[in-house]
């Protein structure tokens, strides 16, 4: 990988839409897709009734970067090697000794493989974007639940209860029936749970335009949705900004997925139709392949290997997959890297304009946990210390292997110059040289 990187360098630029071109309000946008879940498994589901209330403290345990164990209710937090650093059953933390007795000392089996992704991804599920947070929340305090009623229960089988709720809120057709609660709430208000793009993001994209880059807008999100999602942030002229426009595009499979299983299918009043064979203009489509794609993308670049570069927020979806399989350049929208951005103006504020008593906050979920720590490294031992020795996590890990760059945001670089020379992750550098702007040891992060 190239030392530095530069747009100016690109034919192609991809953005994906949810927490990349479209911020969300994370502390409005949590408790809608908690909700969200919660009553389906209640109304629909019989569980307790006691996962409808969430408290301020309840949303510390939000944390990217853990997994769930499907089988055991298991939360865990992996250093780079595969070590277990943390553990939780349920919301409960597990003590050094449980977690020793319970995982091993030694480097999970689980976790090691030339990709450095989960070598039984069935077995475990990932966190590692803000529309599944919540969701972690909720079968933490499932477990809990389930634990209290049976005695200590050891197995659980709730999963498939979770996918169903994910299947009620969030199918192809939920947009438009307004089914479910998340959809409903968000064409109500979105301006509760939607930033408007800034002007400078807007007219980066423009820049990119004019300096003759073919611009994409690659989401897994529905056509309908995306249209609503893009006339709030950008305007009803959005789809001007794009040479393409790929809904419904069921990432990592795009990048995945050979264009046999994946043809790309037109779109008719937001409704996929006829299945093409190829794709040979650009436009708005559905589903398809990156393969497929990168095609088209030779004959409007007018070259024989383009150069693309995709943004996009999550590791699974985005990153990982247009790295590894497309090898396209990546950069990762990580707003932790904004993390506090307002709580230093808010605890600088006297006491009596800011009120004497105040009502808990809700963590944010960008923000770091108390329980499970950093997302970037932890103690060695996990416990929750000030002293090292210090290593990268997992998830940190790939941040470094799998992108370009990563930077909190899109406005974090849409004022400087297409040919700003951007320093990347790389073997030759350390783990942090890709972080975009400059990080320093309060963010977290350790060179």
């Amino acid at each position: 990988m190239a030392q530095h990187f530069s747009l100016a360098a690109c034919d192609v630029v991809g953005f994906d839409l949810d927490h990349t071109l479209c911020r969300y309000n994370l502390n409005e946008c949590a408790p809608l897709i908690y909700n969200s879940f919660a009553q389906f498994l209640v109304k629909e589901k019989g569980y307790d009734k006691e996962l409808l209330t969430v408290s301020a403290e309840d949303w510390d345990f939000c944390c990217k970067g853990v997994a769930l164990d499907l089988e055991d209710g298991t939360f865990i937090k992996l250093a780079e090697n595969g070590t277990v650093l943390r553990a939780s059953r349920g919301t409960k933390m597990l003590t050094a000794e449980a977690l020793a007795e319970a995982r091993g000392k030694k480097e999970w089996g689980d976790f090691v493989s030339s990709t450095g992704a989960p070598c039984h991804p069935g077995k475990y599920y990932f966190y590692d974007n803000y529309f599944d947070l919540p969701g972690a929340l909720l079968c933490a305090r499932v477990v809990d639940s389930l634990t209290k009623q049976n005695s200590g229960q050891k197995t659980f089988d709730f999963w498939k209860d979770i996918v169903a709720g994910i299947q009620h809120n969030f199918k192809m057709s939920a947009f438009k029936e307004n089914c479910g609660l998340y959809f409903p709430e968000i064409k109500k208000d979105p301006g509760k749970y939607l930033y408007k793009c800034p002007e400078s993001v807007r007219k980066w994209l423009q820049r990119l335009k004019q300096a003759g880059k073919i611009l994409l807008l690659i989401t897994s999100s529905h056509s309908d949705y995306c249209r609503l999602l893009c006339e709030y942030i950008l305007g009803d002229d959005f789809a001007d900004l794009f040479d393409i426009v790929i809904t419904n595009a069921l990432k990592p499979g795009f990048f995945s997925h050979p264009p046999s299983q994946r043809p790309f299918l037109t779109l008719e009043n937001d409704e996929e139709r006829a299945a093409l064979p190829c794709l040979d203009k650009p436009g708005w489509y559905s589903q398809g392949s990156a393969a497929h794609l990168y095609q088209l993308l030779k004959k409007m670049a007018g070259s024989p290997e383009p150069k693309v570069v995709y943004f996009g927020d999550s590791m699974h979806s985005d990153i990982f997959p247009a790295s590894h399989y497309s090898k396209w350049d990546t950069v990762l929208i990580l707003e932790e890297l904004r993390a506090g951005e307002g709580e230093a103006t808010e605890a600088a504020e006297p006491l009596e304009k800011r009120g004497r008593y105040q009502e808990p906050k809700a963590k944010p979920l960008n923000a770091s946990s108390k329980k499970w720590g950093s997302f970037f490294i932890d103690s060695a031992s996990g416990q929750d210390t000030t002293q090292g020795p210090w290593v990268y996590t997992w998830s940190s890990t790939r941040i470094s292997r799998y992108s370009t760059i990563a930077i909190p945001s899109l406005e974090a670089v849409a004022e400087l110059p297409l040919d700003y020379k951007f320093t990347t992750f790389s073997s030759n550098n350390s783990k942090t040289a890709g972080y975009y702007p400059v990080v320093h040891g309060t963010n977290g992060l350790i060179k």
